[in-house]
């Protein structure tokens, strides 16, 4: 079956991905929403109208980027809320405050590269239960309100860090093998994509859709650990190499995935500069700054099904 293609590329942004598209009496769910590709996200489905709730740890730095986004849009209907992904008690609380459907969700919050192994109280090492278990949680907890909206549609961004890892289904948590920053947060992120495989085919007939999303590299706080001011010079080399995009052209791909027609009737996709991306083989995926692609591990359903089961067990 050929890969789903648009008009759209690397280069464009997520204005230009709505641009016609009204969102007037939809509402959106954005995680992470007070900065970066995240706070780029709610100001695009703002403008197009979405009534828009930013999620974050920070509530007063959310609360700043809402105000920000109707001074720049005219959109009143953009609120903050409190939501930590790595504490079960807050993403509970945040499901039973929710009133009404809910039409479209990006999970983009995220913890990249943490320097030390670092697990939650429940025992999860805190990237995955971050990444991959807070939004599951959420997704999950979300499903009435998203199936009330009727073609609701899910955005579960993913990285290319998904190369450095599959879910290591027999150690998550590094109890047994070298604690490795990157293959963590590529553990996380592979889960992310298994999680739109997941959700895609087990919701479909809820009019729920799922697509991961690989949004491309913007600079921003998540990469605070990665790249930070004592980055030795490998790291250093990487980041003045790494082909970094702005943050209204990562939020394009995000924005595809959950408002554009362009994807109507279509589940289950791994995104990338704003089309299916082809699966490719790891060993190429390590020559490239920024592969165009998809790991076979990270679209695997076997997996998915596996991790849809652990993920229930973790966060019942």
């Amino acid at each position: 079956m050929p890969l789903l293609t648009t008009p759209f590329d690397r280069d464009s942004t997520a204005d230009d991905v709505l641009a016609g598209v009204d969102l007037h009496g939809r509402t959106a769910l954005v995680t992470g929403g007070s900065s970066g590709v995240g706070a780029a996200t709610s100001r695009a489905l703002a403008a197009a109208g979405a009534r828009v709730v930013l999620a974050a740890r920070g509530l007063a730095a959310a609360r700043e980027a809402a105000a920000r986004i109707t001074a720049e849009t005219g959109n009143a209907l953009v609120t903050a809320a409190p939501l930590d992904l790595s504490v079960p008690g807050s993403v509970r609380a945040f499901v039973r405050a929710w009133e009404g459907p809910l039409h479209l969700l990006v999970n983009n919050a995220g913890v990249m590269a943490l320097p030390t192994l670092d697990r939650t109280p429940r025992g999860w090492e805190r990237q995955f239960a971050t990444n991959h278990l807070g939004h599951f949680a959420l997704a999950t907890g979300l499903r009435p309100a998203l199936a009330a909206a009727g073609g609701a549609r899910i955005a579960a961004l993913s990285s290319t860090g998904h190369f450095a890892s599959p879910v290591v289904f027999d150690d998550i948590n590094f109890a047994h093998r070298p604690y490795d920053p990157f293959a963590a947060y590529g553990q996380s992120k592979t889960a992310d994509a298994l999680f739109a495989v997941g959700a895609g085919s087990r919701w479909a007939a809820d009019g729920i859709a799922a697509h991961a999303v690989m949004p491309g590299g913007i600079k921003s706080p998540l990469q605070r650990y990665a790249f930070g001011p004592d980055m030795d010079e490998q790291a250093r080399a990487v980041y003045t190499s790494y082909p970094w995009r702005r943050a209204d052209q990562g939020a394009a791909t995000s924005v595809l995935a959950v408002a554009s027609p362009l994807l109507d009737g279509v589940t289950g996709l791994y995104l990338q500069n704003c089309q299916e991306a082809p699966v490719i083989d790891p060993a190429r995926a390590a020559r490239e700054p920024e592969p165009f692609g998809v790991a076979a591990w990270a679209r695997d359903t076997e997996a998915a099904e596996r991790l849809w089961d652990v993920s229930t067990a973790a966060v019942s």
